[in-house]
């Protein structure tokens, strides 16, 4: 049977590299067309890789947790002889959100023999000395929000003292022993995070999966990054409703899509965006980047229960019918563990509506590294006083709170309140003679 190269495919527009999770085909194995060889990972969305055509495993050149770029050859295939040599299909990557467990028990864990042993102790005395640190390492910190700091730490096998790729992947595997470690020699006056022999109870282990693993580094890391602040208000959103469901069925019959109220907040969150560009912006060190497009991220629930956030891109130049499009595209992706890496790249601001949970309010954690995020309660009817021309009256209203937490190290409560201010008054002022 003829030699085939497997190669690394290119899993979306921004996408360079991928780690391989697991071969599912080992050396020696047959496979038939389809079958699914590899896994790998890019940030949250992990692909499965098919066999291009029936045949045998020779050789895998990779190691599971292996970064690797995109057009390497990752393995050789013997496949069966055909009139042509064997094409990948048009859909090469099948993406799916795979939950696997990555244990952290010590029956589990490989150290290669060129790996130092990590202390259990939660301090340390003197990091690495060689703080150069190559653009893969520093790729695969980013991913697993490892710190320059905390890299520092990591015990290195490299040539002149410096950190290898598999000095990181070993010491993630170990359970990063120095993630919230403190140095032994320190200001006295400092804050320590007090080491607690916390009593965590008895009942039903769960593993995280490694999905759930990274959310909860990316949740951890905004916290101890940004200075969360949150400001709260108040938005009538009687018109819109009401246009909403006087015109859903239309809209729908009209265009084949299901009108929800995520694009008309998408549609109010980017006007407000242009109204104060400073809020789509990421923090680099001492600088502020302000981002020229507007992204929109919405936080979207995995049926594993777990958070991801596919992205509108380009919000504010796009009509109601383009943003009903690609919302829906996407949350259908999502629930059906199809978004690929492009889906979920390139946001620049974040909203989540916690209000389909039937919460009144919520203060989000912000999506590093974006500055601000918005939180959209449940529209809940209220009695409200209005102004009327006959004077003071009480009516039925449909109400909903927002809720945006930002990062103070650069918006302050000016900036933040008034976006805020203004997303509420452009869902208020919603034109009720709208044709759709």
């Amino acid at each position: 049977m003829p030699k085939f190269e497997l190669k690394m495919p290119k899993m979306g527009e921004s996408i360079t590299e991928g780690t391989i999770i697991n071969w599912l085909i080992n050396e020696g194995d047959t496979f038939k067309e389809g079958d699914i060889i590899l896994e790998v990972a890019t940030d949250k969305v992990d692909n499965e890789v098919p066999a291009p055509a029936s045949g045998t495993m020779v050789q895998t050149k990779f190691e599971p947790k292996d970064v690797v770029r995109v057009g390497e050859v990752i393995a050789i295939l013997e496949v069966e002889a055909s009139d042509s040599k064997p094409q990948p299909k048009k859909e090469v990557v099948t993406s799916s959100v795979v939950e696997t467990s990555l244990k952290k028990t010590k029956k589990n864990r490989t150290v290669a023999s060129n790996t130092v042993e990590m202390p259990s102790s939660n301090s340390f005395s003197v990091p690495n000395t060689n703080t150069f640190f190559s653009p893969l390492v520093i790729s695969i910190a980013k991913q697993h929000h490892i710190s320059y700091e905390e890299l520092a730490r990591i015990p290195a096998t490299g040539k002149e003292g410096r950190l290898r790729k598999s000095d990181v992947f070993n010491y993630i595997e170990y359970g990063r022993p120095y993630q919230f470690a403190q140095p032994v020699a320190q200001d006295p006056t400092a804050y320590r995070i007090p080491q607690l022999n916390l009593d965590k109870g008895n009942g039903k282990i769960v593993e995280m999966d490694r999905m759930r693993q990274m959310i909860a580094d990316h949740m951890v890391y905004s916290k101890h990054t940004s200075p969360h602040v949150t400001a709260y208000v108040e938005a009538d959103l009687t018109n819109m409703v009401n246009w909403r469901n006087k015109h859903k069925a239309a809209f729908q019959e009209k265009y084949g899509e299901k009108l929800t109220f995520t694009p008309l907040f998408i549609e109010a969150v980017a006007k407000a965006i242009k109204d104060f560009p400073n809020i789509n912006a990421s923090v680099d060190g001492n600088r502020i980047i302000v981002k020229e497009n507007i992204n929109i991220g919405m936080a979207t629930a995995l049926p594993s229960g777990n958070l991801i956030v596919p992205v509108v891109k380009n919000a504010d130049i796009k009509d109601l019918k383009s943003l009903a499009d690609d919302v829906n595209d996407l949350v259908r992706k999502a629930r059906e563990n199809k978004l690929n890496g492009d889906d979920i790249k390139g946001s620049t601001f974040t909203i989540s509506n916690v209000g389909t949970f039937g919460s009144v309010m919520g203060t989000p954690i912000i999506n590093q590294p974006e500055v601000a995020i918005l939180a959209l309660g449940i529209i809940k009817k209220r009695p409200e006083v209005i102004e009327t021309e006959r004077g003071d009256e009480i009516a039925i209203r449909s109400m909903m709170y927002l809720s945006l937490s930002f990062d103070h190290r650069v918006v302050d409560g000016y900036l933040g309140g008034s976006f805020l201010r203004r997303v509420a008054d452009y869902l208020e002022q919603f034109d009720s003679n709208r044709k759709i």
